[in-house]
This record gives structure tokens, C-alpha cells and sequence, in this order.
């Protein structure tokens, strides 16, 4: 006869709550994230870190915004923020919000403002 099965947890919760070790919001160097941020490895990843936090440093060679590692990863932004805050706290990555483009010396853009002006005269 075997052992009586664990019942599944569907919802993921149980996976979530095991990679954060219980913690349900990220450190206080984790508390200015937004899914705009801009993540980067400042280092390779060692052996004994927890799967996805190498996962985390490996894709994050060059800078990679918290959405599009979320999306990467498949984790939600809070569970993913509590990660991140290991890392930031560890030194291994480092958060840097974006540059938007008049600062970069682009500036924006004038032959689109031109064309939204111009549908919106027309409205």
C-alpha cells in the first residue's frame, strides 16, 4: 500500500511561500521597485544559491526591467521583489530606474507629439 498523497496546491502559493522563506514583502533595499526598474548582475552566480536567484543574475547581464523579468521567470512582482532584495542586499545586483530620454539627451520626440497633436485637433 503507499503513502496517501499531498493534495497539489494549484494556486502556486505553496511554491511562492518556499522561495521566499515566509516573507511576504521584499527589504527596505527592495522598497523603491517598480516594473520599470532596471536590474543588472554585478556578479556571476556562485554555487549554493537558491535556483532562482541565479536564475535572476543570469538573465540579468545587461539591464532588464522587474516586468520583463518577471515575465522571464513566471513570478508575480511581489514575489519577485522579495527575491530581488536578496540580491540587492548580497550586492549581486544592483536596481536603477530608467532614463527617460530628454535626460539621455534624445529628447522626445517631436515628429510623434506632432501627429498626437494633430489627432487630437481633429477630435
Amino acid at each position: 500500500m503507499s503513502a496517501p498523497r499531498r493534495p497539489v496546491d494549484p494556486s502556486g502559493l505553496e511554491r511562492y511561500y518556499v522561495l521566499t522563506q515566509g516573507r511576504s514583502g521584499p527589504g527596505e533595499s527592495a522598497a523603491g521597485l517598480d516594473v520599470a526598474t532596471l536590474v543588472v548582475s554585478r556578479s556571476a552566480p556562485v554555487p549554493g544559491l537558491q535556483h532562482e536567484h541565479e536564475e535572476i543574475i543570469r538573465r540579468c547581464r545587461e539591464p532588464l526591467s522587474v516586468a520583463e523579468l518577471g515575465a522571464h521567470l513566471g513570478l508575480p512582482f511581489n514575489i519577485l521583489a522579495v527575491l530581488l532584495s536578496d540580491l540587492l542586499d548580497a550586492g549581486r545586483v544592483e536596481a536603477r530606474d530608467p532614463i527617460p530620454a530628454h535626460v539621455a539627451g534624445r529628447g522626445p520626440d517631436l515628429a510623434l507629439l506632432e501627429e498626437v497633436l494633430s489627432g487630437l485637433e481633429r477630435l
